[in-house]
């Protein structure tokens, strides 16, 4: 069965780089960034591994944790660390689930039941649907998803364009516009009335009866 927005991520026990993990416990009272990888020493792979270590600790400054995994055990992972550090400049802080016997892959539906059970003797291109990104919240629900081809480097940046913005609309009755940034106007919910609006968005403006729009809440 696929995997929905507002499903319970499903929940599953694994090995890391650091150490054996129970995913839901491991998330506790976080939000969490799940993606995944066809294979290690990959060359688009680990570009992306870099870039998350480098912005690791802007997802920690909103409250998410980071979590790779590859099908290939963690033996090849640490191994694999060494070049991403050598090539994005950034240590890997964060763990990376081994899965070498494709178990989380399909628990998550990335790859189907009868993909076998080894992730000995199959190429990238066999694990190219392993391509994608999670974003968990902290009531262990799904909140995004995203797959991406394996010729197409993932932009993690927009992976934390929208925590912003989910963030922000899990306090506030708004949403957010086509690429909207951190700070930017926002858009009233249909929740909130005219006379409800006067008072939470003074000055708030109408674009169409159905579309109105403010500066950001604090």
């Amino acid at each position: 069965m696929s995997l929905r927005i507002n499903d319970i991520a499903p929940d599953f026990t694994a090995e890391t780089t650091q150490g054996t993990i129970h995913f839901h416990e491991w998330i506790g009272d976080s939000w969490a960034v799940l993606f995944s990888h066809p294979k290690d020493f990959t060359p688009v792979c680990t570009t992306e591994l870099g870039a998350v270590a480098s912005l690791e600790q802007q997802f920690a400054q909103r409250g998410a944790k980071v979590i790779g995994l590859s099908v290939d055990p963690v033996t090849n992972h640490e191994k694999w660390a060494k070049d991403i550090e050598d090539v994005g400049g950034a240590k890997v802080n964060y763990p990376m689930i081994g899965d070498p016997e494709l178990k989380i892959a399909k628990l998550y539906d990335m790859l189907p039941a009868d993909a076998g059970d080894s992730s000995e003797g199959r190429t990238p291109a066999n694990n190219a649907p392993v391509r994608t990104v999670f974003v968990i919240g902290p009531d262990k629900r799904i909140k995004l998803t995203l797959a991406y081809p394996m010729t197409t480097g993932r932009n993690f940046d927009e992976v934390i364009r929208v925590l912003d913005s989910m963030q922000l609309t899990a306090k506030h009755k708004v949403a957010t516009p086509a690429n909207w940034k951190q700070g930017e106007d926002i858009i009233i919910t249909a929740a909130v009335s005219n006379e409800e609006a006067d008072k939470i968005f003074p000055g708030y403006k109408t674009v169409k009866p159905y579309l109105r729009t403010a500066a950001q809440p604090e």
